[in-house]
């Protein structure tokens, strides 16, 4: 039924509008369709030259480069490795020999170690142990006692700046005090950690240098060589050329304390007083005292073994 108010034809229109709408979309599907395709894109370069897997896996990418959070961790991981290694063959790798040590370490670096045996008054072998205890010698790292052990693993030094009197060597006899020396300087050092600043090596390929103890509990650090010549159990080294003291001032000082020795009769110093004199009753008959210093003693039997034929043979430390 109609609505009462719409004007006739309103209905028909409807339908036509519907109709309309249909008849417009399948005109407008069929003109699409109708439509012809639009060209291919052109080729990219990728497209015209494909990569490899090893292409991709070898090529560099610079842009990774340029930031920073990329390549800092690499150079300070470098870094500390290349520090880490100078620092271990400069401080904590240990020197088996004389002959090990490198020119630049001389009077520039100290070697710490143990005593391991005294030859004579002014000369030992150390058994290098680079750290300390803090690198674990002594508690973590063991530190050989028997000579098995240790030969060919210890550095000979030769204490700097002073002499002390000859032990029997060669066959020759000892030189008075040779024995206190040879006494006090094992009881002072012998299996004791030691510190020597090294200078040189010397014609029997000891090393030259100034060492130092640790005394009272470790608290004081003494001068075994200044030690000795305050007990006149030696002298200042006397030699033409080649003494070597470790600079003007250690010298100064080494010769001051002989001198005090010296003017006090301590040690060797005694026989001094003595010189001159018979050493029978009163010092009227018997052998005269002769006194000598370890450069006169040793002076003395080398002329004395070329006079014989067997100069070849003595050494003159």
């Amino acid at each position: 039924m109609p609505w009462p108010f719409t004007p006739s034809g309103s209905s028909g229109s409807g339908k036509d509008d519907k109709s309309g709408s249909a008849s417009g979309s399948d005109a407008s599907s069929s003109s699409s369709s109708s439509k012809t395709p639009s060209p291919p894109l052109p080729p990219t370069e990728s497209s015209k030259k494909p990569i490899s897997w090893n292409d991709s896996l070898n090529a560099v990418d610079w842009e990774h480069f340029k930031e920073p959070r990329n390549w800092i961790p690499t150079v300070l991981v470098t870094a500390t490795a290349l520090a880490s290694l100078q620092i271990y063959r400069s401080y904590l790798r240990r020197i088996p020999g004389a002959d090990h040590i490198q020119p630049g370490f001389f009077r520039r670096r100290s070697l710490l170690g143990r005593v391991t045996s005294v030859g004579d008054g002014d000369n030992f072998h150390l058994f290098h142990t680079p750290g300390g205890r803090l690198a674990g010698w002594g508690w973590l790292r063991k530190i050989p006692t028997e000579k098995k052990e240790l030969k060919g693993r210890t550095i000979p030094i030769r204490i700097a700046g002073i002499d002390a009197p000859e032990g029997a060597h060669f066959g020759r006899p000892a030189q008075p005090f040779a024995a206190e020396a040879l006494q006090w300087l094992s009881s002072y050092i012998l299996h004791r950690p030691v510190r020597a600043y090294i200078y040189k090596r010397d014609q029997y390929e000891r090393v030259v240098a100034t060492v130092f103890v640790r005394r009272a509990l470790g608290l004081v650090r003494r001068d075994v060589g200044l030690e000795m010549l305050r007990r006149g159990l030696a002298t200042t080294y006397e030699a033409k050329s080649g003494a070597e003291f470790g600079g003007p001032a250690v010298e100064q000082k080494y010769r001051a304390a002989e001198a005090e020795a010296r003017s006090k009769g301590r040690g060797m110093w005694k026989a001094l007083e003595q010189a001159g004199k018979k050493k029978g009753l009163l010092g009227l008959w018997g052998e005269e005292v002769v006194f000598e210093t370890p450069r006169e003693f040793k002076t003395r039997v080398m002329n004395e073994a070329e006079k014989s034929g067997k100069g070849g043979d003595q050494k003159t430390p």
